[in-house]
């Protein structure tokens, strides 16, 4: 910044912080306070939408962000406006989110204030977080991860940075009362497991929304570090500049010099309402008072006046500011809105997998059952993209997995890209987003489907909504295998069917293979494509020994072949004159119940066509309606209970829309409606479907 330099400045200016540096940030303190009372000036504008300000917070947000380099990665706190400034974000910009206006460069009117989703030259990386309050540690801790396994391999993301930059890191930042969430314990154990490039900056100002620190903690989050052996630590006064930008660049120093993880505790003032929906004279009272105003610029000026600057310098930066400000705020005012018809654009980004290739069955190929066939997918992915890495609990040397889906790859790849996590679903999920902002390609394992509950909060809040809110820019490559189902005797924790749950997530593609054909080129597509895959895999299916199952046993493809997703296959046609005649139906299935509708339908021969789903989002809806519409008798066959699931949504459909077509109402069958699996297999038995409990259907939907 072009300011009038004085000799006395020059000479009494510490030397500890360029000049330079101070005025700048007296610059942004500037801004940031006059957007503050702005946004109070103009209510009836500014709160249209909710939003939080910087306010008190200030002197720590912009001593991190001024400090950031382009090739560093951060995961902000949605009061973080002041280190977005420090990183040099326009008032502008800032306020095209504020206003929800087509041009916000982060999301294009789709997410709050302060959620800053950022991939641009010469700029920190930020990719997209959710509301931040706690979730986002996992995420920026899997991108210290995917940092640490890339430098690993030798495969830099920065390669031919100049040695002076430095090797990158990864800031979180975080509110204090956030870190009482049990996601950020896994963040950090993980960060110390594996003594990650990661700084965790935690804002303390002793509140939550309406509740106190004393009600909500026992410990401030310096003292709560002290449990995460390695995790070395590092308390601020957070008010003030100087302090703060001193002690973050010995931090910073530290994490990039690969000494491991840091926590940085900033005391701050909160000047400000929680947000403009929960203002602060509704719930803080006397506690309005115990903070001076306009806290930390207050401390900066009375420096600088005290070191050589003149009140006419200072006086000439804050009126500089302010014209900014104001300026920009009519500027964004007038800012167009979104188009209302791009309302549905981003939810998923192009794949490029859009057609079958390779070869289904080679000349010489072997049968394999299903477990193998994805063990040799994952292998030659492995050998194929250095990028890749694969983890979860147990899927390490020591073991390859309990189904031995991972046998022998870490021992052929080793530990840093095959290894075991801690039993912390959620960081197995969420980090995935973090791997896939750096240009890591993770493959991770839950062990059962009963054990994803943990890791939904992530797959809801970070993983699904990434694409859409960034506006495109940060889409989560990341391919999450989950065992699931019955298979005789697992019991109410390792028998469970989930996928009516994982279908009302947007943002996400649902697959499930019924064979090893189809699991080696559905994971292949999965892997290949650049969105969160979840990968159901049937326990029962993949060793072939569940009777009636021998089918689920193929020869093995080619390394080339891969399926795209969202692609039905027929598994087994009627006859034309059984068609013809109106005497056959259609079953549309997946999974289990493919081999149970095959066996129920050799009591109806030729009059049986079954249609393999595959792919559950997106679904196949052309295949779906064109065969309903050839037999006008429909039946979909789950494992699920019924009520209120995946099965039951999709014959509403059929109903609906290929009314005109349908014989007889579409029948379903599923599951009985029970919490859980029971362990006894009589009992198991008695709930799931079967071969004789489709046949039964299928005889009084051909009877109708």
């Amino acid at each position: 910044m072009a300011v009038e330099e004085t000799a006395r400045a020059r000479k009494m200016i510490r030397s500890d912080v360029d000049r330079t540096i101070l005025l700048d940030a007296y610059t942004y303190l500037c801004t940031a306070r006059r957007m503050a009372d702005l946004y109070d000036e103009h209510r009836e504008v500014c709160s249209k939408y909710v939003h939080s300000t910087s306010r008190g917070h200030e002197a720590i947000q912009l001593a991190a962000g001024m400090q950031l380099a382009p090739h560093d990665y951060a995961s902000l706190y949605y009061r973080d406006e002041s280190m977005l400034l420090g990183m040099g974000l326009e008032p502008y910009e800032l306020m095209l989110q504020l206003m929800a206006k087509r041009d916000d460069p982060f999301s294009g009117g789709r997410t709050y204030y302060g959620h800053p989703s950022l991939r641009r030259t010469g700029f920190p990386t930020i990719p997209h977080q959710s509301s931040a309050t706690g979730m986002q540690a996992i995420p920026a801790t899997g991108m210290a991860h995917g940092i640490a396994y890339l430098e690993s391999q030798g495969l830099s993301i920065h390669a031919g940075l100049p040695a002076t930059e430095g090797l990158p890191i990864v800031l979180c930042s975080l509110g204090d009362g956030s870190v009482t969430e049990g996601e950020v314990a896994e963040a950090f154990q993980m960060a110390v497991l594996k003594k990650l490039p990661i700084l965790y900056l935690v804002q303390d100002n002793d509140w939550g929304i309406s509740a106190t620190g004393a009600e909500m903690r026992a410990m401030d989050a310096y003292e709560y570090a002290a449990g995460f052996k390695g995790l070395e630590r590092m308390t601020l006064d957070g008010a003030d500049f100087i302090g703060s930008y001193t002690g973050l660049e010995k931090a910073i120093a530290h994490v990039r010099s690969r000494k491991g993880p840091i926590l940085v505790h900033a005391r701050c003032p909160l000047l400000g309402h929680h947000t403009s929906g929960v203002r602060r004279e509704w719930y803080r009272g006397a506690a309005l008072t115990q903070h001076p105003p306009r806290a930390p610029l207050a401390p900066l000026e009375a420096y600088l006046l005290a070191h050589g600057e003149t009140e006419a310098t200072l006086d000439a930066l804050r009126t500089r500011a302010t014209v900014r400000v104001v300026a920009d705020f009519e500027k964004a005012l007038a800012a167009a809105d979104p188009d209302p018809a791009t309302f549905d654009t981003h939810e998923f980004a192009p794949t490029p997998i859009t057609e079958e290739r390779g070869r289904r069955i080679s000349a010489d190929a072997t049968k394999v059952v299903m477990v193998d066939a994805a063990l040799h997918a994952v292998e030659e992915i492995l050998q194929d993209h250095p990028e890749a890495l694969f983890y979860g609990q147990d899927v390490g040397g020591r073991l390859g997995g309990v189904f031995r889906e991972a046998a022998t790859l870490a021992g052929k790849y080793g530990d840093a890209r095959v290894f075991n996590t801690p039993i912390q679903e959620a960081y197995i999920v969420g980090s995935t987003a973090g791997m896939s902002a750096v240009g890591a390609k993770p493959i991770v394992e839950i062990q059962f489907a009963d054990y994803i509950w943990p890791g939904m909060n992530q797959l809801v809040e970070e993983l699904s909504k990434s694409c859409y809110l960034s506006h495109g820019k940060f889409p989560i490559q990341a391919l999450i295998r989950v065992p699931i189902g019955a298979y005789g005797g697992g019991g109410p924790y390792h028998s469970g069917s989930i996928e009516s749950t994982l279908l009302t997530i947007r943002g996400i593609k649902v697959v499930y293979p019924s064979n090893a054909a189809d699991m080696k080129g559905l994971l292949k597509a999965a892997f290949y494509d650049p969105n969160p895959v979840v990968l159901l895999e049937h326990k029962g299916l993949y060793w072939s020994k569940v009777p009636g199952t021998a089918d689920a046993k193929t020869p093995e493809p080619d390394r080339d072949y891969i399926i795209p997703l969202g692609k039905a296959a027929t598994v087994q046609h009627a006859a034309a004159d059984k068609i013809g005649t109106g005497a056959s139906c259609v079953v549309i299935t997946y999974g289990m119940g493919v081999y149970w509708t095959k066996e129920a339908a050799r009591a109806y021969e030729g009059r049986v066509e079954i249609i393999d789903l595959r792919t559950l989002n997106p679904l196949d809806w052309q295949t779906v309606t064109t065969a309903v519409q050839r037999h006008g008798r429909a039946c979909i066959v789950t494992e699920e209970p019924l009520l209120n699931s995946f099965a039951e949504s999709l014959a509403g459909r059929i109903s609906k829309e290929c009314f005109q077509h349908l014989d007889a109402p579409v029948w379903t069958v599923g599951a009985a409606n029970l919490p859980a699996v029971a362990l006894n297999v009589d009992l198991e038995k008695m709930m799931l479907p079967s071969a004789a409990k489709v046949e039964r259907a299928l005889g009084e939907l051909l009877g109708y």
